[in-house]
């Protein structure tokens, strides 16, 4: 199955809701960034996220940003996406190991440890939006829901999963976002949240062939659900030799000289996909002289 992800509204547009199934692009950002299992739960549920959050922006040139600054070993996370389901992120430290969490899972938590989940929206403003607040457990679902109702105001619900595979590969990952709106009714509300009290994981839906559109019928079933859009998803990195050229001319001219007086070629990797970039010794030279 392709990633994508599906908008709805329900309870005549009392609700809102996007679920996402993305284990194509959480596989990708795995194999670019040789991570380990509970790096790439940890990274694959900001990725879901993010994406489902691009979306919700309107304009084709919005972008959007959540990071997570945080005391774990995976030392923080960035993720950045646009409106269009495209979306990217990387985790400062890939190699993280820790023993299973209480009930058996991998610890994401215990990974991300206290911090900030931090949120900025480029809406082609004079100045982006700019939203942070404090961690609540590091599992980064209830972080993001703690998120809407206290930066945003909107009441929430986010649910993720990431489900990694014996040999590190990503078996399954997605998630969801219900969002009320200021005309939900104290009905509409009690449905809902006897609703999402029942689902356990979403990762169990998925293991079960749960789509994008059967988990919002789960959860908003009976409530006049409507699908009203699905926008493929993908783990997309906009880097080029030209992008990574303007990052080496932005850094000191000094640094620059050390750099050329070693009169050897140089390798520079996107921090985003990983993706490198080769500098041969008169190409340095030559921005040298611009800068």
């Amino acid at each position: 199955m392709e990633d994508y992800i599906v908008r709805a509204t329900a309870a005549d547009h009392a609700v809102r809701a996007f679920a996402i199934t993305s284990k194509q692009l959480t596989e990708y950002a795995r194999s670019c960034h040789h991570t380990s299992p509970v790096v790439t739960a940890a990274l694959g549920r900001l990725l879901a996220a993010g994406a489902m959050m691009g979306v919700m922006m309107k304009g084709e040139d919005d972008l959007l940003t959540v990071q997570v600054i945080s005391d774990g070993p995976i030392n923080g996370m960035t993720v950045t996406a646009d409106a269009c389901g495209r979306v990217k992120g990387y985790s400062n430290a890939v190699d993280v190991e820790l023993p299973p969490n209480a009930i058996g899972k991998l610890d994401v938590g215990g990974a991300v440890g206290a911090g900030i989940l931090r949120v900025i929206k480029d809406l082609g403003l004079k100045e982006p939006y700019v939203g942070t607040t404090e961690l609540q457990t590091g599992e980064i679902a209830e972080d993001l829901t703690y998120y809407f109702v206290s930066s945003e105001q909107v009441p929430s619900s986010v649910g993720l999963g990431v489900l990694v595979d014996k040999d590190c590969s990503v078996r399954q990952a997605g998630g969801f976002i219900i969002q009320l709106m200021p005309n939900a009714s104290d009905e509409v509300i009690e449905k809902l949240e006897e609703k999402i009290v029942k689902v356990n994981s979403v990762t169990e839906l998925l293991e079960q062939g749960y789509t994008p559109e059967k988990i919002l019928e789960e959860l908003l079933g009976g409530l006049g659900l409507e699908i009203t859009d699905k926008i493929p998803a993908s783990f997309s990195c906009n880097c080029s030799k030209e992008r990574i050229e303007k990052a080496l001319l932005s850094i000191p001219k000094k640094d620059m000289l050390s750099i050329v007086d070693d009169n050897e070629p140089i390798e520079v990797k996107c921090q985003f996909c990983n993706r490198a970039y080769q500098f041969e010794v008169e190409e340095l030279k030559e921005m040298l002289e611009g800068i």
